[in-house]
């Protein structure tokens, strides 16, 4: 029977397991920002569902997000448009002029055509809908770590034609 104290004691390990170094070039490292703990909660057991994919840091804010993008070096951002402190357009922005190598992924209750058709492409790599979570991020972070972009459930690679 497993007792609190042994839970414990196996989570702290699992974490500390994801942040060694050595294991950082076998691992795709994920930043999640969302000012809802539980939007990031979700997300963070979706994405660790998959081999190698672990949540390297988490943000309630933009400001918190840039911060976090170059301690946890990072393979992929991704984050809600709408927080508090600096929105996620703002923390996109700043991201990608420090760090342009890495793909950024805006998750968003508010995503609109002509919002998705307005987002500098180069900048931010992708977009999904919160109420599509579960059918779209993984296969957005897959997307934009193979070097394609992923927008409103439509992906496509370079040398092909943007889907819009």
């Amino acid at each position: 029977m497993v007792n609190s104290r042994t839970r414990k004691k196996t989570v702290m390990m699992q974490t500390e397991t994801q942040i060694l170094p050595d294991q950082a070039t076998s691992t795709v490292r994920i930043l999640v920002a969302d000012d809802h703990e539980v939007m990031r909660l979700g997300m963070r057991n979706l994405l660790e569902g998959q081999s190698n994919w672990a949540v390297c840091a988490e943000a309630s804010n933009g400001v918190e997000a840039v911060e976090k993008t170059a301690a946890c070096q990072a393979n992929v951002v991704i984050l809600d448009i709408t927080m508090p402190t600096m929105n996620g357009l703002e923390a996109a922005r700043r991201i990608s002029v420090s760090y342009p190598e890495i793909p950024i992924i805006l998750f968003s209750l508010h995503l609109s055509d002509e919002m998705l058709h307005k987002l500098p492409v180069a900048t931010i790599r992708g977009a999904v809908s919160k109420g599509e979570a579960g059918r779209d991020l993984v296969e957005a972070v897959e997307t934009v770590l193979n070097g394609g972009t992923f927008f409103g459930g439509r992906k496509s690679f370079a040398g092909a034609a943007q889907n819009s």
